[in-house]
C-alpha cells in the first residue's frame, strides 16, 4: 500500500515539476527579450556618456530626451512614419484580399504553379532586391517619397498566404447564399468573405505595422530629405561615427521611436492576443 502510495505521488509529483519547469522557461525568455529594453531605458536615464560605466548611484535625467527632441524635427518623423505604414497598410489589404480570394475561390489554369510562385516570395529577403527596386522606384520618378518607401512592400506573399487560408475556412454556403441574393462578386467579397476574417486582418496589420515601423535600410536607400525620412532613419542620425556615439543619446531616441507601439501594445494587448489566437498564425 505505501508503495503503491508513493508511485502515485510521483506521478502527481512529476507535472508539477514540469509545470515548474516550464514557468522558470518562460521567466528566463521573458527576462532576456526585455532585457535590451531595460538596459536602453536605463541608459537613456543617465547623464550624457556615462551609461556605460553601469553607475546605479549617477542621479536620472529626462535630458537626453530633452536633446533628441531638440535636435531634428520628430514631429516630421513622426508624421512621415504614420503616412507611410498607414500606405503600406492600406496598398497591403486591398492587393492581397484580391489576390487571397482569387486563390481560394476561382479556378484558373495554372493557379497552384502561380500561388507557389507568391509563396517562393517568402524565401527572398528584401535586402536582395533593394537594386532592382531602386532602379524600378527611379524609372517612376518616386524617388524620395512616401509611394517609393512603400510601393515595394504593398503585394505581401505573406498576406495572399494569410487571407487565402482564411478564405478558404469560410463555408462555401454563404458564399452561396449571398449569389442567390444577387450579390455580385465583389459583393460576396466585401459582406461575406471580409467580416469572416477581421481577426485575421488585425493580426495581419499588427504584423504589417510593427515591420514597417521599424524597417531602416531601404527608407535610408530611397530618402534623401527630412520631409519624407521615417523615425528609424532619423534615429540612425544620432549612431553616426562623425558626430559622436553616446549610448544615453542614442537610447533615448530608441525609446521615442518604439514608444509609440509599446503604448498601443499596453493599450490593445488583450485585442492583440485574441487577434493572434483567432487567427491561427503559429
Amino acid at each position: 500500500m505505501n508503495t503503491a502510495f508513493a508511485s502515485h505521488h510521483a506521478k502527481r509529483a512529476l507535472p508539477d515539476f514540469d509545470k515548474v519547469l516550464d514557468a522558470l522557461g518562460a521567466w528566463v525568455l521573458a527576462i532576456v527579450w526585455i532585457s535590451p529594453l531595460l538596459f536602453a531605458t536605463w541608459a537613456a536615464l543617465q547623464p550624457s556618456g556615462t551609461a556605460l560605466g553601469l553607475d546605479f548611484s549617477n542621479p536620472l535625467t529626462f535630458e537626453n530626451f530633452t536633446y533628441v527632441w531638440n535636435a531634428v524635427p520628430w514631429i516630421g518623423y513622426f508624421t512621415n512614419t504614420v503616412i507611410l505604414v498607414t500606405l503600406i497598410l492600406a496598398g497591403q489589404l486591398v492587393l492581397c484580399t484580391l489576390a487571397g480570394f482569387a486563390f481560394a475561390r476561382f479556378e484558373f489554369k495554372g493557379r497552384d504553379t502561380i500561388f507557389i510562385l507568391v509563396l517562393l516570395q517568402l524565401f527572398i529577403l528584401p535586402e536582395v532586391l533593394i537594386v532592382e527596386n531602386y532602379a524600378i522606384v527611379s524609372k517612376l520618378g518616386l524617388f524620395d517619397t512616401a509611394l517609393g518607401i512603400g510601393l515595394p512592400y504593398m503585394a505581401s506573399a505573406f498576406g495572399i498566404f494569410l487571407l487565402r487560408q482564411a478564405f478558404k475556412s469560410v463555408p462555401v454556403e454563404l458564399e452561396e447564399a449571398a449569389r442567390i441574393e444577387g450579390c455580385s462578386w465583389m459583393g460576396v467579397l466585401w459582406k461575406v468573405y471580409v467580416p469572416a476574417a477581421k481577426p485575421v486582418y488585425l493580426a495581419y496589420a499588427l504584423v504589417s505595422i510593427a515591420t514597417h515601423w521599424n524597417n531602416f535600410l531601404w527608407p535610408l536607400i530611397v530618402t534623401n530629405s527630412p520631409d519624407t525620412r521615417p523615425l528609424t532613419v532619423g534615429l540612425s542620425l544620432f549612431g553616426a561615427p562623425e558626430t559622436g556615439v553616446d549610448i544615453s543619446v542614442i537610447s533615448a531616441a530608441t525609446i521615442m521611436t518604439i514608444a509609440p507601439l509599446l503604448i498601443a501594445f499596453l493599450i490593445f494587448q488583450r485585442q492583440f492576443i485574441q487577434a493572434f489566437l483567432r487567427a491561427g498564425i503559429r
